[in-house]
């Protein structure tokens, strides 16, 4: 069976074997426990991360203290601060983890060591890196023009694992609504 990143990668562009083990030179693999924070607000961010299993919350908390969730990510998807990442400035939000898991950590010196020496890695971050900004701002033109029942069901039909894998008050955070709400759209 393929690595998982290499499975993720190939489904842009193939790799030989060499090419592979080169890449995979430059991840760190590291595990964490549930509920463990990869990312606090204001650190240095050194690292993007692809998640090989488990789940992963990236979230902003306000000045009242309450919880605005920005991304989730399960298995074969990337996660950081990219603001803090790429700016390699401080963080300005918060990243942790909602289950046990195994992920793969890179630099932000060795993912541009990468793409300055293959093309084809330069090409697959160029893509994941655009379908990202997509993702983006389709979460935002659904926030401006779609109702939370709507926003709701979007999100049940583009990742049915997450409902079942992720706290009920992590869905709501996420779509901007109380725990209360998500509980009566759920009815």
């Amino acid at each position: 069976m393929l690595h998982p990143l290499r499975q993720h990668i190939e489904q842009i562009t193939p790799l030989s074997d060499k090419e592979f083990e080169y890449i995979l030179s430059h991840f760190t693999r590291k595990k964490v426990r549930r509920h463990q924070f990869l990312i606090e607000e204001a650190e240095l961010v050194p690292y993007e991360f692809f998640v090989v299993q488990g789940c992963l919350k990236a979230f902003h908390t306000d000045r009242n203290g309450k919880e605005h969730i920005i991304q989730f990510a399960l298995e074969g998807w990337w996660i950081s601060d990219y603001q803090a990442f790429f700016n390699q400035g401080p963080a300005t939000m918060l990243l942790s983890s909602l289950e046990e898991g195994e992920l793969l950590t890179i630099s932000l010196a060795n993912r541009n060591k990468l793409c300055a020496e293959m093309h084809k890695i330069e090409h697959f971050f160029r893509l994941k890196i655009t379908a990202g900004f997509i993702a983006m701002q389709q979460r935002i033109l659904a926030g401006m023009n779609l109702s939370v029942q709507e926003r709701y069901e979007k999100l049940l039909k583009l990742y049915p694992d997450l409902a079942q894998r992720v706290p009920k008050q992590d869905i709501a955070a996420y779509l901007g609504v109380s725990r209360e709400t998500l509980s009566r759209l759920r009815s």
